[in-house]
């Protein structure tokens, strides 16, 4: 299949080791509007922390929870990238998005099969004060390989380089290789479904299971 990489192997494994876990919804309005004051990450920036892959619980393909030692649980929204959505009624998202569970999956089998996780935090929070980082995979950028693998756009040409000048750069050369995707923007797909949201409560309607 055109859309994965030799990572689908470890995908099933993933997928049966690691339960998702529910994050807020992605790309609020107000860092769009620049309304957003983004705030300072506390922990440690700009430097590569080592991560036990057994801590690592997936959301969908670009949002990660680390568990780490002590009960403290890091939410990560990883950079560079925005994955088609995956059903969260909760943040108005009632249906999945096509190839949303793919992007799960293949974050599920990344994850699962690592044998080594490294996190490169940005200096600032997101809106929702999760944390912004890159992930590498065995020494791999997390983000550029779900790029190849077709099953992420490419963010970096809306919210910049995050500090990461360089990494950006190997961001949009690797999208741009990719080619066209084969699902709609995820920004647009959440603008839709939270109309549908808000149509489903009005009416009282249940969305797909």
């Amino acid at each position: 299949m055109r859309f994965m990489t030799p990572i689908v192997a470890g995908m099933l494994v993933g997928l049966a080791l690691i339960v998702p876990v529910t994050l807020k919804a992605q790309t609020p309005a107000a860092h769009k509007t620049g309304k957003f004051q983004p705030k300072p990450q506390t922990r440690p920036t700009n430097e590569r922390v080592k991560v036990d892959p057994a801590t690592v619980q997936v959301d969908d393909g670009d949002s990660i929870v680390i568990k780490w030692p002590g009960g403290d649980e890091e939410i990560i929204r990883i950079l560079g990238i925005d994955t088609p959505e995956t059903r969260h009624v909760e943040h108005n998202i009632p249906i999945d998005q096509p190839f949303g569970k793919e992007a799960r999956a293949f974050a599920f089998g990344s994850f699962a099969t690592a044998t080594e996780v490294q996190l490169l935090r940005c200096k600032t929070l997101d809106p929702y004060g999760r944390t912004l980082g890159y992930l590498f995979v065995n020494g791999k950028n997390y983000s550029i390989l779900v790029v190849k693998a077709r099953l992420a756009a490419e963010s970096v040409s809306i919210y910049g380089d995050n500090g990461f000048p360089e990494i950006a750069a190997e961001m949009t050369a690797a999208a741009k290789q990719a080619g066209p995707l084969p699902f709609e923007p995820p920004g647009a797909y959440r603008t839709r479904m939270r109309a549908l949201s808000d149509w489903i409560k009005k009416n009282g309607d249940h969305s797909p299971e």
